[in-house]
């Protein structure tokens, strides 16, 4: 049976040690989506949200989120964010975000990407919520990943 690399001996949390890791060029993208109301969508559309520029606030708390990733995942590495792109889009029913953070370090970014689109969405959904309180976020997941020891993955086409 494999070990699992987060437990230690005793079945306890822990860290995993990276520092004998080389560091790589890495990279991670997540997707969302915020389904919203036609009230809202207008509202995105025409710039009349009541709280101002939803789609640039939300930006701005996805690559903020990125780089406290660690802050909110206990076992989640410090590591240097060095580019992190929060792309947000108005569709007939809600926002689809998709985040893409770049490291040169010793592990991976997916957690950094997924918070950036998490918190992004957040940031819709609470600048949002004034209009319509039922707004919902759905499908923040991994799309894709390169570098490191698994190499590049992609999320096989969604149906």
């Amino acid at each position: 049976m494999t070990a699992f690399s987060h437990l230690d001996d005793a079945g306890n949390a822990r860290m995993v040690d990276v520092t004998a890791k080389q560091p790589t060029v890495r990279a991670a993208t997540a997707r969302g989506f915020v389904r919203c109301a036609p009230s809202v969508v207008s509202a995105l559309r025409d710039g009349s949200a009541p709280k101002g520029d939803v789609l640039a606030v939300a930006r701005v708390a996805g690559i903020q989120a990125a780089k406290r990733t660690p802050d909110l995942l206990p076992l989640a590495h410090v590591i240097g964010v060095h580019g992190c792109v929060v792309e947000l889009a108005i569709v007939d029913d809600g926002v689809e975000i998709e985040a893409t953070v770049r490291t040169a370090d010793r592990t991976g970014v997916e957690m950094e990407a997924l918070t950036a689109v998490s918190v992004a969405a957040l940031a819709v959904v609470d600048m949002v919520k004034g209009i319509d309180r039922s707004t919902s976020i759905e499908s923040v997941r991994v799309t894709a990943k390169e570098g490191g020891r698994s190499g590049t993955w992609t999320r096989p086409a969604e149906l």
